[in-house]
């Protein structure tokens, strides 16, 4: 990089490109896809004439408004390229390493009903149920309830009317209320999944099937590139069973509790130390309902 490059970089605020992913991996929950919308906004950053970068008073605000427009594009053409996944697709799971700030933008409105936490927002449960809204949906309800942005901005940055734009973030926000209640204490959320953990190393069945809610489905995530379920498994016992036939296929497997997420889960590596999978769960009334689990080696690099 020349050194005009590189003062012209070093006029931006250096926690931009941790604002950016955070708002990039929330609106597409994927880390590779949020890298390259991220890095498209600082390509046409710079492809800006020198004046008029010099007239944006907030080159924050500018570069967080531009990948909000290319997650948007994005997210258009997810759904047929999702039609062609080998499998269940997920969201990618990250470690606590690679979660990134985004306290510069989070506190930019006073109006934001029923804010979601930065943690919270980050969870795979809350990354579930934004996969399943319109493009639209997920970055209306992304920008205004995560990151306090006014329905001004976002129509701006949508192609809507603040109205149109505030029922996209009501209907987002009752598919997310529908989920049911997960506010569950971070011990209770241990102590489930290190209990988890012990029965699955063991082999106990009745643990595990007590652990898991009578109508609690698992979903795993292949890709095509690792062996998986083809389609959700239902229920207490049958996910018990697929899991310990895991274990009993793979012996020399270890299963580590950890952080996924923002919250406790589990990874899966080999005698090789390598990663076979990371586990998140949604918890309610002391169970587990939702087991998802990532196979897909694309998507567990940051592991």
């Amino acid at each position: 990089m020349s050194p005009l490059a590189e003062a012209e970089r070093m006029t931006l605020p250096a926690v931009d490109r941790g604002v950016l992913m955070s708002v990039a991996y929330r609106l597409l929950g994927s880390v590779s896809e949020a890298e390259d919308a991220v890095q498209e906004a600082y390509t046409r950053w710079y492809a800006l004439p020198g004046p008029r970068r010099a007239e944006i008073v907030s080159p924050t605000g500018w570069l967080v408004t531009t990948v909000s427009r290319i997650c948007l594009d994005v997210l258009g053409s997810a759904r047929a390229r999702r039609e062609r996944y080998v499998g269940e697709w997920l969201p990618e799971p990250v470690p606590t390493s690679t979660r990134w700030t985004s306290q510069a933008v989070s506190d930019r409105a006073d109006d934001p009903a029923d804010r979601v936490s930065l943690d919270e927002s980050i969870s795979m449960a809350l990354l579930v149920v934004l996969d399943s809204m319109t493009p639209a949906e997920r970055v209306a309800f992304v920008l205004h309830d995560v990151f306090a942005y006014t329905f001004v901005e976002i129509g701006d940055i949508v192609g809507r009317s603040p109205q149109a734009c505030r029922k996209l973030a009501s209907s987002a926000r009752r598919r997310v209320r529908e989920r049911g209640d997960d506010h569950v204490p971070s011990e209770e959320r241990t102590r489930i999944v290190t209990a988890f953990k012990s029965a699955w190393e063991s082999g106990d069945l009745t643990t595990l099937v007590e652990l898991l809610d009578p109508d609690a489905t698992a979903i795993t995530d292949g890709g095509g590139r690792a062996s998986a379920a083809a389609e959700p498994i239902k229920g207490a016992e049958r996910i018990a069973r697929f899991i310990l036939g895991v274990r009993q296929r793979q012996p020399t497997m270890t299963v580590q509790t950890t952080t996924v997420n923002g919250q406790p889960g589990l990874v899966v590596r080999d005698e090789a130390g390598q990663v076979l999978a990371v586990a998140s769960a949604r918890i309610a009334n002391g169970r587990i309902e939702h087991l998802w689990a990532m196979r897909n080696p694309e998507k567990l690099t940051a592991w």
